[in-house]
């Protein structure tokens, strides 16, 4: 017996698989981006496993890792056959799905080997939206704590306002005083300067500086010294 019997064949040897191959692909659509090749090396497909998974747990209605193993194995090759793939994924996600599912994901492999982090583009625009919608966020919050603050900043400043005494308690009289009006205030005489003005007082020492000087007694005559040297003339004293 030929031992070639035994030998293994694969299926693109088997007549019978690429029968059925070259059957399928003129029975199914194909999206016109299955045209195009991709180079997977020029695609960072770590991005794009994410979505890959996301995508068929939504097809599906559960995560289904053999399916989603399945997918990234055929995209390990350097310039995996779009059209086979869908062949292959129509018995785990039937045909409409499968072709819904590599049109979606063709053209982001398309984009992601055009660009030079291997990302594609709608991928880097999601990111910004995200980015600029969190920076929205943050300024609406920052914005709501500072109308929360300045509310309460006013409120502790009412109740310090509140709580304090008046102001005119607290005030000196010279304050106040200062705080009439002129036409109220008592006007002052300015000092006389001049002449006429009356001497000051003068102020009298306990101790005698000098001794005044002693009057005339005229107690003994009662008459006053002309008197006295008109009579004497006349011969009558």
């Amino acid at each position: 017996m030929d031992a070639g019997f035994f030998r293994g064949t694969s299926a693109e040897q088997d007549n019978r698989f690429s029968n059925k191959h070259k059957k399928l692909l003129k029975q199914l659509k194909f999206a016109e981006c299955l045209d195009k090749k991709v180079d997977m090396t020029k695609v960072n497909l770590e991005v794009i496993k994410p979505w890959i998974t996301q995508r068929v747990t939504e097809i599906l209605g559960f995560e289904d890792d053999v399916v989603i193993e399945f997918i990234f194995n055929q995209l390990e090759e350097k310039h995996p056959d779009s059209k086979m793939m869908q062949i292959n994924l129509t018995g785990f996600l039937n045909g409409k799905n499968a072709r819904e599912f590599m049109r979606d994901l063709w053209p982001l492999l398309l984009s992601a080997q055009e660009n030079i982090a291997g990302i594609p583009s709608a991928f880097l625009e999601q990111k910004k939206e995200e980015i600029r919608q969190r920076q929205i966020e943050q300024e609406k919050l920052a914005t709501l704590k500072k109308v929360d603050q300045d509310k309460k900043d006013k409120e502790t400043r009412e109740r310090t306002r509140s709580k304090s005494p008046r102001r005119w308690k607290t005030r000196s009289p010279g304050k106040r005083e200062r705080k009439r009006s002129p036409s109220r205030s008592p006007v002052r005489k300015p000092s006389p300067v001049g002449g006429d003005s009356p001497p000051p007082p003068v102020v009298q020492s306990n101790t005698k500086t000098s001794e005044q000087p002693e009057e005339p007694d005229t107690s003994g005559t009662g008459l006053p010294e002309t008197v006295i040297q008109e009579a004497s003339s006349t011969g009558l004293m």
